[in-house]
């Protein structure tokens, strides 16, 4: 059967691959051939800056065309060479070979891939395909969500609400600061990545420059290699085996998976804040809640999320485990795995989309929030033995505990008839009563 939507296994390249299939640019197997033929043409014109050879501006061109105007029959072309050379890297240097025969260079032939072992090319290409993708799809995907969060603070930062610490009513606080909350806790994980460089190897079969050496022994190849590497926006790793440490990599994929944490985190606030009526949900003509249920509006997207980041999450655990991991100078292990990166990345775009979709739809149900204000006075009692130490009041806590724990009820009445039986002043009092389970919300850092 024909590969398409409905017949892929993954649903990152089915259900769901109207949403993700740009991110084919980054992760596919096109896009990896894509991106060696970027190194591989980048490296030869590095070689001819450098003096090795004369290449004519002509040829120059055309080699930036190949790699620029790289396209799916380009990758095609180069699949078909590696059913004969079962080597993929050694295909895509035919290929520009070829480009170099169609410009009427083929002198210049030999110098494709010169002192090069795969690896330079693969551990060159996925660190940029990876910066690319982290820095022109996931980082705008995140830091619009955390703004929409900050808008909804900002719309929300007088909002007074019941606090729940151990599910139990606890001292009010501010609908906005709790969401506040995520918006710090996901700026700095932002901060975190962005601090992590995007690094890559680039130093021959085992890391020493050996062909390059002893083919131009006076040349200074490690610092050749570090401009060309930089030249790329990368930074290259001085000591390495056959294949880059990785270690960037993982700690990349370390603080997605935190950032992914703090996401789970909130879909499930808020999905619990839905079931409580704190908020309703937006609907749209014709959409069906529940198959069997007609007034259910389920909290789909805030499930969906937390579904896709579990699954990123687990795939980046074991990225992150494995690929710092190599026997000796280099096994095969980090080949296979890394062609999976893009399979979480998907995952989180996902979520994100599935996030900032439920986040449009939530209605505050403001009138639910005031309600359980008021049907939970006991929680300024914490706010009158605070009072009440300050005045030296003898024994205030034991006083409050006597008064709220285990009641079946503790409304205004019955916090105001406490005050007036206190041996205090009358303004005191009368400070002890201007305090509501609406106005004792504290204060917060200006956001």
């Amino acid at each position: 059967m024909e590969l398409q939507q409905l017949t892929a296994i993954s649903p990152v390249d089915g259900r769901y691959r109207s949403q993700l299939q740009h991110l084919d640019e980054y992760f596919s197997e096109y896009a990896l051939m894509k991106y060696r033929v970027i190194v591989e043409v980048e490296y030869l014109l590095f070689l001819a800056d450098k003096k090795f050879f004369s290449l004519p501006i002509k040829t120059r061109n055309l080699l930036r065309e190949a790699a620029g105007g790289f396209s799916v029959e380009d990758a095609q072309r180069i699949k078909e060479t590696e059913k004969i050379t079962n080597h993929d890297v050694k295909a895509v240097e035919y290929f520009i070979k070829q480009k170099l025969d169609d410009a009427g260079a083929s002198h210049l032939k030999e110098w494709v891939h010169f002192g090069l072992t795969s690896q330079d090319v693969n551990n060159t290409s996925i660190p940029l395909s990876w910066k690319h993708a982290a820095e022109f799809e996931y980082l705008p995907a995140l830091l619009n969500l955390n703004n929409q969060f900050k808008v909804l603070a900002d719309q929300w930062r007088d909002v007074s609400m019941l606090a729940r610490t151990h599910g139990q009513p606890a001292s009010p606080t501010k609908l906005g600061k709790e969401i506040m909350v995520f918006v710090e806790r996901i700026q700095n994980q932002i901060e975190q990545f962005i601090n992590v460089p995007f690094t890559a190897k680039f130093g021959g079969a085992t890391g020493n420059f050996n062909a390059h050496h002893v083919a131009f022994p006076k040349k200074d190849w490690v610092n050749l290699g570090n401009q060309f590497v930089e030249s790329l926006g990368l930074q290259r790793q001085q000591f390495t085996t056959q294949i880059e440490h990785y270690d960037n990599l993982a700690a990349h994929f370390d603080a997605m998976k935190r950032i992914n944490n703090i996401l789970i985190d909130i879909c499930r606030d808020i999905w619990t804040y839905i079931s409580m009526d704190y908020f309703k949900q937006k609907t749209k003509k014709g959409e069906i809640g529940s198959s069997a249920m007609p007034h259910k509006v389920n909290p789909i997207d805030f499930e969906n999320a937390e579904g896709n980041l579990g699954v990123a999450n687990a795939l980046l655990e074991h990225l992150s485990a494995k690929l710092p991991i190599s026997r000796l100078q280099r096994d095969l292990t980090d080949s296979t795995v890394l062609r999976n990166i893009g399979v979480p990345f998907a995952h989180i775009i996902l979520a994100i989309r599935s996030i900032e979709k439920g986040l449009g739809k939530l209605v505050l149900n403001e009138a639910k929030l005031k309600e359980d204000l008021e049907n939970n006075w006991a929680v300024v009692a914490e706010a009158i033995q605070t009072i009440l130490r300050r005045e030296n009041y003898p024994n205030p806590y034991e006083a409050l505990k006597d008064l709220t724990r285990g009641k079946a009820a503790i409304d205004k009445k019955a916090i105001h008839t406490f005050i007036e039986g206190l041996k205090v002043s009358a303004s005191l009092k009368k400070e002890l009563k201007a305090i509501n389970p609406s106005n004792y919300t504290g204060v917060s850092a200006e956001f």
